[in-house]
């Protein structure tokens, strides 16, 4: 079968692939997009409440701005921080509603699989010459579609972590899981009801974990009677609250800093050095084990642990992907978060995301495996010169240009050593919560780390 007249298949319409799109169409090229949800934009709906930490200057892809534009559209004030909600409403809706990318977009269909048409993993001879088949679920109808190239923006936020502390789900996991939510809850609204007054477990310590310990901790000023405790894996809290004012993005900093503060007040409970290892139903309520410490029983537990990709549906795909984060092996070096964590990812395109399946691309959120501090910037400059190299314009594919805005810390653990990348270990902090303790108590904070500009 000949390739040339087949479409451009991109798997997930949130902002990356939305715009993945957009360049394609841009550019000539009929792109087909497979969206899950039932709309566009559904994954970021699931955590629509939150507001994030990039302004609008970041969200918007040029490609996509140029063709809204055209229609009238007025991109929002730079330097405001929308919710997701927003982001979608104001942004994704208007652009998948174009004449030019709506007849493109199906949602309600699920990509189950990607292989090469006649092809399974194992055959080599003219592998590069046959179209990719993807098989897709519609409304509960199966199919294959044809393409001649695929860019998988699908995202993880449908693939959570779990809350073992050893990437396996914690023993017991799966029969407490009616009482875990896995990523950020709505808590002060369409979820009040289901933590106002009951005691509460976060699991987690990045950006999500403050989202959703900030709002609990609102909420225990409407209703004293709500109890929130925070657990953290590593060996202390300081040093994860970023770099306050010298973030470059400022709504992270504040996030931060109010997190920071919330903590030294001792308006929750911390247990560090937690890592879950079996979770209990009991009379009292959930009992969290690790090893042979426990905490206080729980009603709910939210489970802000991180995301992994869902690389199941490509098993038929060869694929260098990064032993440690999953990640392409060509992007893993940049974004480990084992050398780094600042933010300061330094410019990555189509070479670095290519695959030994040619024509084949993972991008967005996905594409970083499980490394954290993805920016949706990141992913449009990704798929712009993804997009390059599928259409032939290979000098635009190597002309990547990307310079985001660093952290102003590096929040590596403190085992750190003085060779890694920001310098030496940020000082050991005293824990609150001695060998097997089963009731945490507030921690005091030490200073920053004080080691200077990171990389």
């Amino acid at each position: 079968m000949s390739t040339e007249s087949l479409p451009v298949a991109v798997i997930g319409a949130g902002p990356i692939g939305l715009a993945a799109a957009a360049h394609l169409v841009t550019r000539g090229e009929t792109p087909i997009v497979f969206e899950a949800g039932p709309t566009a934009g559904a994954s970021v709906l699931k955590w629509g409440h939150v507001r994030i930490f990039s302004p609008w200057r970041h969200n918007v892809d040029t490609a996509s701005e140029s063709l809204l534009a055209a229609r009238g559209w007025v991109r929002p004030p730079d330097d405001v921080f929308p919710t997701g909600q927003e982001l979608v409403e104001r942004y994704l809706a208007p652009l998948a509603s174009l004449p030019a990318l709506r007849p493109h977009i199906r949602v309600r269909s699920r990509v189950l699989a990607v292989s090469r048409g006649g092809f399974d993993r194992t055959k080599t001879a003219s592998r590069d010459s046959a179209p990719f088949v993807l098989r897709v679920e519609t409304d509960g109808v199966e199919s294959d579609v044809f393409a001649r190239a695929v860019v998988d923006a699908s995202g993880t936020y449908e693939t959570s972590n779990p809350l073992g502390g050893n990437g396996l789900p914690a023993i017991g996991e799966a029969r407490v899981a009616s009482s875990v939510f896995y990523g950020i809850p709505d808590v002060l609204g369409r979820d009040r009801g289901r933590y106002v007054g009951r005691r509460v477990l976060v699991v987690g310590s990045g950006h999500s974990a403050f989202n959703v310990l900030l709002d609990l901790a609102a909420l225990t000023e409407e209703a004293p009677e709500t109890r929130v405790t925070w657990a953290v894996r590593r060996p202390s809290i300081d040093g994860l609250f970023g770099g306050g004012a010298k973030d470059q993005l400022e709504e992270r900093g504040r996030l931060g800093t109010r997190m920071r503060a919330l903590a030294e007040r001792g308006a929750l409970a911390i247990a560090p050095s937690f890592p879950i290892t079996r979770l209990e139903r009991t009379a009292d309520g959930i009992v969290a084990h690790s090893g042979d410490r426990t905490l206080a029983p729980v009603d709910e537990i939210v489970a802000t642990t991180g995301f992994r990709p869902d690389v199941a549906l490509l098993r038929e795909l060869r694929l260098e992907l990064d032993p440690i984060v999953e990640s392409p092996a060509r992007l893993a070096p940049l974004i480990d978060p084992n050398v780094h964590s600042c933010g300061t990812v330094p410019p990555h395109g189509a070479q670095e995301l290519r695959q030994p399946e040619t024509d084949f691309y993972i991008v967005g959120m996905k594409s970083y495996g499980r490394a954290p501090t993805f920016l949706m910037l990141t992913g449009y400059e990704q798929v712009r010169s993804v997009v390059c190299a599928l259409t032939g314009d290979l000098e635009g594919a190597r002309d990547v240009r990307l310079v985001l805005p660093e952290t102003g810390v590096c929040s590596l653990d403190a085992a750190r050593t003085a060779d890694a990348c920001c310098g030496a270990p940020p000082e050991p902090v005293a824990s609150g919560c001695g060998e097997g303790c089963a009731t945490p108590v507030p921690l005091t904070i030490g200073p920053r780390n004080a080691s200077g500009p990171c990389c």
